[in-house]
């Protein structure tokens, strides 16, 4: 018996690890398409930025409430559903024939996404409870969201060549399909608190309206500029929010986000590093790729496979090793290797020629990216480990709110620091390969210096972990027969 609830725990993981697999899938698969998309729909330059914000926007911006939400009213309920409107939703984009069409399609896919991935750590730690099992767990989790989306560069490239940008859209359906019906089968039927009728309503509303409008602000910071009214007055908004959500959790009965989750040991810490690592990897996973087919001229399909090593190794690391490294010498330490990694790979790149040879100049960063696999896994593990269980879905839903900040502030911070001294060589004359080399090596570096704040942050604020000595946790362990 208990062998077939470790199997069912098992398939059970596979089946959530798919349903983040999509969503990562889905913001980096269309990312490749977005030439064909343009020709195809009609669309103008600057309402084609809608087909990756509208998703970004939705997504986002839910995270948060739909994790409570979850709490209240069941996780695999809020799961299951998620995946069906994800679901409905790609099958709607697929059939798009008019960009408002396609942009509504990708509004409901993002919530969607939101509502499935918000309390997707929320059931993993509830269905492995041991260390050594949830490590392992995670670990297979995180390789999904730092290796998928390398994954979906290269088979963005191939549907898109192969059959057409439609199909990027289509192959969602059957996974979602199956996703659906695995749920259905194999998650718990965990109970909801019974307390849906107390939701903070207020509270939901007021960060998300100020998730919506920061992350709407962030992406239009390239278009506007940072000084602009609209960046100063969307960010000043967006901030009264905050705090008048502050204020509500602080004497609402039933707060949406109680101060005791961000009390608890490593959650505020490990959110605010990710925040930082994350606005890094943007340098990683989409400076690289701009790098790659604007100096190198390579196409979609081959700079898939130029980025696939770093999938590889991100997923060697993360599937193969982390969690018994975690297990062995503690999460916080190799949080910290695997930052050192990550602020080797960005500060090689920083030094890339014009004219870079792959194997010796690129190889060796795709390499390092291993580091990836050791700090999503950790960080992970240390932001869940303080979590109730009746807050397992709100503690999930805020670890990937602060992923999509993350990467919307690398959005925002780094690609305009790279456009603008882009834009002064050009205007000093210099080449286009040249300034083009110089605005992403300054988003390399820029990238490298976070991760810095990131690793001391994380040596300053985290605690060593008291870890039993092995004879301890041997007396501990039950007898085997």
């Amino acid at each position: 018996m208990d062998l077939m609830a470790a199997r069912v725990r098992w398939i059970a993981l596979g089946v959530i690890a798919t349903g983040s697999l999509m969503t990562v899938l889905d913001g980096s698969i269309v990312t490749v398409a977005m030439p064909a998309i343009q020709d195809d729909l009609g669309f103008s330059p600057a309402a084609l930025s809608w087909v990756v914000n509208a998703y970004l926007i939705a997504f986002g911006s839910l995270l948060l409430f739909a994790g409570r939400l979850g709490d209240l009213i069941g996780r695999k309920r809020m799961f299951v559903a998620g995946t069906l409107v994800f679901t409905a939703a790609s099958l709607l984009a697929g059939a798009a024939t008019s960009p408002a069409l396609l942009i509504g399609a990708r509004f409901l896919q993002g919530a969607g996404s939101a509502m499935a991935t918000a309390v997707s750590l929320g059931i993993l730690v509830t269905l492995f409870e041991t260390a050594g099992e949830r490590g392992r767990a995670i670990a297979v989790f995180s390789f999904t969201g730092a290796a998928g989306a390398a994954i979906g560069q290269v088979l963005g490239g191939v549907l898109t060549d192969a059959l057409s940008w439609h199909w990027i859209f289509f192959i969602n359906l059957p996974i979602g399909v199956a996703t659906v019906v695995l749920a259905q089968r194999t998650l718990p039927a965990d109970r909801s608190s019974g307390r849906a009728t107390k939701a903070d309503v207020v509270g939901a509303a007021l960060v998300t309206g100020a998730l919506v409008v920061a992350i709407y602000t962030v992406v239009k910071i390239e278009e506007y500029g940072w000084a602009s009214a609209r960046t100063l007055g969307g960010l000043g908004l967006a901030l009264a929010l905050i705090a008048a959500f502050a204020v509500r959790q602080a004497t609402a009965r039933d707060p949406l986000l109680p101060p005791r989750v961000l009390r608890a040991p490593g959650v505020a810490v490990a959110n605010l590093i990710q925040v930082l690592t994350l606005a890094a990897c943007f340098a990683f996973q989409v400076t690289v790729t701009l790098y790659l087919q604007r100096v190198l001229g390579y196409d979609a399909l081959r700079t898939g496979l130029a980025m696939l090593p770093a999938a590889v190794a991100i997923g060697s690391v993360s599937l193969g090793v982390a969690a018994r490294l975690n297990a062995r010498f503690g999460e916080r330490r190799m949080l910290l290797i695997g930052l050192v990694l990550l602020a080797a790979t960005l500060g090689l790149l920083a030094r890339l020629p014009v004219h870079a040879n792959y194997v010796t100049d690129l190889l060796p960063t795709m390499l390092l990216a291993s580091g990836f696999g050791l700090v999503l896994p950790a960080l992970a593990t240390l932001a869940m480990s303080g979590a109730r269980p009746d807050d397992a879905g709100l503690v999930s839903g805020l670890f990937n709110t602060t992923q999509q900040i993350g990467m919307a502030m690398g959005v925002a911070v780094l690609s305009t620091l790279a456009a603008s001294r882009t834009d002064r060589l050009l205007h000093l004359g210099h080449g286009t390969p040249e300034a083009l080399t110089s605005g992403y090596r300054l988003a390399f570096g820029v990238g490298a210096g976070l991760v810095v704040v990131a690793f001391v942050t994380a040596f300053l604020l985290l605690q060593p972990a008291s870890r039993p000595a092995p004879a301890a946790v041997a007396q501990a362990e039950p007898t085997k027969v």
